[in-house]
């Protein structure tokens, strides 16, 4: 059986030779989910499935020119995260324009289009500006990563085969932040089960996240 590595490989050059390619349906499945966690942490006011297909569009169209070298250029969800980054950003400010303009227009105001686009940064008007190589990926690295945590998180408490009293208890001290001696209190158990209770499953997430990395390192 290929490794991961080369089935992923395989992946991104199917897809990049043919844009109707039946594996385009696995690319999906297996990067969807973490585009729409990243888009809910970072960018809750857009229409992620917009913004999603928008980046889904754009890799399709650079696929054939990419070049997969993890160790040079980093691993191709950094990629994939930047691309799709870069598209919330410019939608978010293309509503921000949008919504100033309104905001002018409404005070009848004649020349509010020329007063609002001459405060705009030219940064904000023209390409979406990059930060250096590696500064870049650390960044698409870091928010990826965070964006797995996440969805190990909602599957770790998704998870009915743990008991709905443990998930409630890590819920509130480790995700919340609560103090232990206080939600050992509401539980009615000692202070010593909650810490064993959050380790115990800071140790089950911690697996998920791991085979979510698997799964998706490339």
């Amino acid at each position: 059986m290929a490794d991961l590595q080369s089935t992923s490989t395989t992946l991104l050059r199917d897809i990049a030779n043919d844009p109707q390619h039946v594996r385009w349906g696995e690319f999906v499945a297996r990067y969807r989910p973490a585009m729409e966690a990243f888009m809910r942490g970072r960018f809750p006011s857009l229409d992620a499935d917009d913004v999603i297909q928008e980046t889904l569009v754009a890799v399709w169209a650079a696929l054939p020119s990419y070049r997969y070298a993890p160790d040079e250029k980093g691993h191709f969800h950094n990629y994939l995260i930047g691309i799709l980054r870069n598209k919330a950003l410019r939608q978010l400010h293309k509503e921000q324009r949008q919504a100033k303009i309104a905001e002018m227009v409404g005070r009848d105001d004649p020349i509010a289009p020329v007063s609002v686009w001459s405060c705009v940064p030219r940064d904000l008007t023209g390409t979406v500006p990059t930060a250096p190589q590696s500064v870049s990926q650390s960044v698409d690295e870091q928010s990826w990563r965070e964006t797995l945590v996440e969805i190990a998180l909602q599957q770790l408490m998704n998870d009915d085969s743990i008991q709905s009293r443990t998930r409630q208890v890590f819920l509130r001290v480790a995700v919340n932040g609560e103090k232990p001696e206080n939600v050992a209190a509401a539980f009615g158990i000692k202070r010593n089960a909650v810490d064993q209770i959050k380790k115990r499953m800071m140790l089950h997430l911690q697996k998920i996240v791991a085979a979510l990395e698997k799964a998706g390192n490339i």
